[in-house]
Formats: C-alpha cells, structure tokens, sequence
C-alpha cells in the first residue's frame, strides 16, 4: 500500500477523527466526502504535514511522513486546493511549469526535457490554445486543469485534490473526473479527493473514505454507499417544518425528485399515502383508494382535494 494510516487521530486540541486505520494503493481513486466540518480538510492537511496529527502514523511508501522534509513530501504527493490562489502576471504554461520547481533551486532553467514535458501535460488536458494565455483570462474549468497540470508535473505518486470540482458546470466537472480516473489507471497514480458533488464523484472513483461520527468508513464505492442508506435517502433534505413524508417506493434519482417536490409544497402530514413508480406513472394509494397521476403536477392537484 502507498498511503497508510495507522492508529491516525487528526484535530487540533481536541479530536475531529479518531484512530484511523486504512490505506490506499497506486492506481486507485477514492474519494472523501463528509458534511462541512467534520475534518474533510483537516484529514488532507494532516497527511500533508502542514497539521500535525494527535496520535498514531501516516505512512508514505512505507515511511512515517513525520520525518519527511517539504521537499520529500512534495516529491511523493502533490496538491490541488480549491481556493489557490493565481500567481500574477503568468500564463498557463508558467503555471504547470512551476511543478517541475520542487526538482530544482528557483533560479535554475528548466532544461529541454523538462520544457516537453509541461508541453505534452498541456496537450493532455486540451489546452494548448491556451498555453500563452494569462491565468486570469482563463475560465474556471481551464483554470481548474491548469493546476492539475502543476501537480503532474511534479511527477508525484499521488495526487490530492480539495473540492476539485467545486463552482464547475457539469461538463467541467465531467471532464475533470474523466481526467483524474485516467491519470490513476494509465499513469499508475494515487488519487485522493473531496467533493459535494459526491453523487456525480462516486461513478468515478474506486473508493470511498466517508467521515461520519469521528470515524472513517472506507471501503469499495459501493459497499460504502449500501452501508449507509442514508446517504441516498432524500430524507436528508428535509426542511419543511410540518411536513412528514409518505413512503415512496421508486428509483433513487426519482423518489428524491418527487420528496422534494412534496415537501416543498405540502407543510402537512403526508404518511398516510404511498407512491410507487410504475412504467412511468406515479400510482398514489392507501387502504381506501388507488390514484394514478401522469406528472408531478396532477399529484399535487389530487393531494390538495384530498384535503
């Protein structure tokens, strides 16, 4: 295993996560998610060693990364934040060059190879129009692949990434999933990131690191996900006051729609009904009668005579 953590107990006076035990191999892709506070970034820091960890190790190619200096960590792991900042007055291809940086003193130039390399990267994310481009000319997407330009270049085992897709339209993000699934599986590299947009995430990854209740449960993507209903419950968006939910027996993509439709527009109790999907059609029933309702729209008329 590449990453391992052993024991690992991570916060800062008092604990956030308590004594991890997991690991992570080369190639694979997993991926962090957990509700805002409960350590997602603190987990990342900490294996980075810019927080030290209260108790237990963090093993990196089977050595403590207590010991390692900033230049061995970078060297192993490289790093995309969601909130970096953009260096002034540089374009695309200063910026993925930067990564070759950890290799040599600042003032040295970067030799021929070197120069292809950052070309071949630039190339490999679909951005060679806009290579001379100033990095505040770029679009969030373009912008977002640039940095993980930097981080190929550094030539790094693994690579961790915070909220990579974060302020991405869909097909941004799509492309960026895309990317970090095939750097993993062609290039050999551990890949380890977070995301709110789990749901979409999770067909990309191979693992799941989920932090509920101080702990870690990691495992294969989809065991994780059928260990915790509740992640795919919609009853995780509930917050209309008054309102109970019917039971819903549909897809999960469409129970979640139609949870959020009724709660947002029923404040009453609703557990007295029961929605099936069924070849299209929302069959509505309870012991007295049988509904069927072509749209959300006929459901909401058909609950509003029933009161």
């Amino acid at each position: 295993m590449f990453l391992e953590l052993k024991n690992t107990t991570i916060g800062y006076k008092t604990p956030l996560i308590n004594r991890v035990n997991t690991s992570l191999a080369l190639s694979e892709v997993c991926l962090l998610i957990g509700n805002n506070g409960v350590g997602k970034t603190t987990l990342i820091k900490s294996i980075l060693n810019q927080i030290k960890f209260l108790d237990g190790h963090v093993l990196l190619n089977g050595k403590d990364t207590k010991t390692f200096s900033s230049k061995e960590m970078a060297e192993q792991i490289a790093v995309v934040f969601s909130k970096s900042q953009i260096p002034a007055n540089y374009t695309l291809r200063d910026l993925i060059s930067f990564g070759k940086y950890i290799h040599y003193p600042y003032y040295f130039e970067l030799n021929d190879t070197d120069k292809k390399e950052v070309e071949q990267i630039i190339e490999s994310l679909n951005l060679t129009q806009y290579r001379d481009f100033p990095l505040s000319q770029l679009s969030d997407g373009n912008l977002q692949k640039a940095f993980i330009g930097r981080a190929l270049a550094q030539n790094s085992p693994m690579i961790i990434l915070d909220e990579p897709t974060t302020h991405l339209d869909e097909e941004n993000k799509i492309i960026i999933l895309k990317l970090l699934r095939n750097l993993a599986k062609k290039q050999n590299k551990l890949i380890l990131f977070s995301s709110h947009d789990w749901r979409l995430a999770k067909e990309f990854a191979d693992k799941i690191w989920l932090i509920n209740t101080q702990k870690i449960d990691a495992g294969i993507t989809e065991e994780i996900l059928l260990l915790h209903d509740e992640l795919l419950n919609p009853n995780i968006f509930a917050f209309t006051e008054g309102f109970v939910a019917p039971q819903i027996f549909a897809p999960n993509l469409h129970k979640e729609m139609l949870y959020s439709f009724l709660q947002k527009n029923f404040k009453t109790d609703l557990s007295f009904l029961k929605f099936e999907f069924k070849e299209q059609i929302w069959v509505v029933s309870n012991h007295h009668f049988q509904q069927n309702c072509h749209s959300f729209e006929e459901i909401a008329l058909f609950i509003q005579n029933l009161h």
